[in-house]
């Protein structure tokens, strides 16, 4: 199976890492931002990355690069799964992907207790599988499905 991992370089990568377990087993390319961290931790596991364009946050441009490198990475790797543990970065690589006839999952954070993350409520509707680690927010999206997690007390 190839899967496509979509996050940020902060907080997001640090979680993705954490779901190793799962991706580890299968052909896999990372998309995230090239910052000292993430460029380390790809070159060091030679994990296969694309460089996404950052900021996302409120830069229009940067979002239109990046809806632009979703279609590439796309039709060029065709994966059949896109994970993702949030961030701007992930909107059109999830909106796209099940566009492109992907299963799209999004493992919302630990600390979403009350309500989803701005990137987890736009793209809902393009998402085969939604995890989150509180029940309360299974209750209000029934599209969600609860996960444990070492992070859930």
């Amino acid at each position: 199976m190839k899967v496509l991992l979509v996050c940020s370089s902060g907080g997001h990568f640090k979680a993705l890492q954490q779901l190793m377990p799962f991706w580890s087993q299968h052909d896999r390319r990372w998309v995230t931002f090239d910052t000292a961290t993430t460029a380390a931790y790809c070159e060091e596991s030679k994990e296969s990355v694309i460089w996404a364009h950052s900021p996302t946050n409120r830069n229009i441009p940067n979002l239109l690069r990046n809806l632009v490198l979703s279609v590439q990475v796309l039709r060029e790797y065709r994966p059949d799964v896109i994970m993702t543990t949030g961030a701007g970065v992930a909107v059109p690589f999830l909106i796209l992907g099940k566009l492109f006839g992907c299963q799209t999952v999004f493992v919302e954070s630990v600390t979403r207790v009350t309500s989803l993350s701005l990137s987890a409520r736009l793209v809902l509707p393009f998402l085969s599988v939604l995890y989150v680690h509180w029940q309360q927010l299974v209750t209000l999206y029934p599209k969600a499905e609860l996960i444990m997690s070492p992070e859930t007390p």
